[in-house]
């Protein structure tokens, strides 16, 4: 009787294979669970919503890695960050009238922006990531017009928000 033996190095390269390709999985699950989680959250710049001159939404609660995209919906808006309305050790922004762009939330806190053509008009911002560690300093802020009373209203539902 003639018996077959394995070829001495066949399972050796099997189990190799399945080991490469266990990694090759697992890396991709890795790259992918970095990005699966962030969300991006659209910020339309509008001449009317629930009032005039209005960031729809107005209040944004977000993650660390997520990102704001603001799109000019109608013409004649920016928005940029409202100095002291920025977490510590965060990139401030300021986007052009007209522009649509991205920014990513890195830090954790609270982001004050505005349209600065329509701040006074309440066209403001309030973004809100992860433990909003700066909610004390963004609150002593002084603003003109509306946007005193349209923040008053937007630290309430960030305040609602926890």
């Amino acid at each position: 009787m003639i018996s077959q033996q394995p070829k001495p190095n066949s399972n050796r390269k099997t189990t190799d294979m399945k080991k490469t390709l266990a990694l090759i999985a697992l890396a991709t699950a890795i790259g992918f669970a970095g990005s699966a989680h962030a969300v991006e959250h659209e910020i339309k710049m509008l001449n009317r919503g629930d009032r005039p001159m209005v960031f729809e939404p107005e209040f944004v609660r977000a993650a660390p890695g997520d990102t704001i995209r603001f799109v000019a919906t109608d013409p004649g808006h920016n928005a940029e960050i409202i100095a002291g309305m920025l977490p510590q050790d965060a990139a401030p922004f300021k986007g052009g009238i007209n522009e649509e762009f991205v920014y990513t939330l890195e830090q954790e806190g609270i982001y004050g922006v505005k349209c600065a053509p329509h701040y006074g008009l309440g066209m403001v911002l309030l973004i809100s990531v992860g433990e909003p560690m700066n909610l004390g300093e963004a609150q002593e802020v002084r603003h003109p017009g509306r946007a005193r009373a349209v923040f008053g209203e937007l630290f309430e539902q960030e305040a609602a928000a926890d």
